[in-house]
């Protein structure tokens, strides 16, 4: 028996948050009887219909990106822009673990596992992200050692962060850099940068935990193996 939020959840319906939603607003049948309490429980065994719908238990699916730029990080966008789900045409009800900005490319994770997306994003497991950026202006090695020791942006301090690979174009006075950071604050890498003075020109996730973009090109996909799945958890536990 589970918490009938999360039973839909599971079913790919919906996020835990939306699900809950649904069971107050009287949309959720529990065999025969409408259910608007959070703390029922039920299992898949259970007639369970949601807004007229039964519902049943989805395969778990898992899916690496590479996202281009144009495209929402989200399932949905209320002004009919693209998103990332468009890009993987699968009969599962999938969603983007975390986000990458509209204008941002790189590696993004999608799933219909809500146990496993919230292992990946929650910042006490500190799974890195590693980031190619290109900034405006020249970033000196007193910027890299402010990133290096954790910056403070927005009334907050961020976590430490890896800054290498740092090259110079003169010319166009503009750095490229990695970056490996272990938050997933909204805007996070862009305004760490800011804070230095120095404005996000190009922003692309080319690692996510263990997982890269090897053999991908923009826009493709493909199915995230068994034992890449493992080494996340692994490293989720681990720290």
């Amino acid at each position: 028996m589970e918490r009938l939020q999360k039973i839909i959840q599971k079913a790919g319906l919906a996020s835990r948050r939306k699900a809950e939603d649904m069971i107050t607003e009287g949309r959720v049948k529990v065999n025969g009887k409408v259910v608007t309490e959070l703390g029922s429980k039920a299992s898949f065994s259970d007639d369970i219909i949601v807004d007229g719908k039964r519902i049943k238990r989805e395969n778990k699916v898992y899916f690496v990106l590479y996202k281009p730029e144009g495209y929402i990080s989200a399932v949905t966008d209320q002004f009919n822009r693209k998103t990332v789900t468009d890009l993987i045409p699968v009969k599962e009800k999938i969603f983007p673990i975390g986000r990458l900005d509209y204008d941002t490319s790189g590696l993004l994770i999608l799933t219909n596992d809500g146990d496993f997306a919230n292992q990946m994003i929650h910042p006490k497991y500190m799974i890195e992200k590693e980031y190619y950026v290109r900034v405006k202006g020249l970033l000196r090695r007193e910027s890299s050692i402010k990133l290096a020791r954790g910056i403070e942006y927005d009334g907050v301090k961020a976590m430490p962060a890896k800054v290498y690979n740092v090259e110079y174009d003169d010319k166009k006075e503009t750095t490229f850099l990695n970056i490996v950071i272990t938050e997933g604050k909204y805007h996070q890498v862009k305004k760490m940068f800011e804070s230095l003075g120095h404005e996000v020109i190009k922003l692309k996730r080319i690692r996510f935990g263990s997982v890269t973009l090897d053999g991908l090109t923009t826009g493709e996909y493909r199915i995230l193996k068994p034992h890449e799945i493992k080494t996340l958890y692994n490293l989720s536990k681990n720290g």
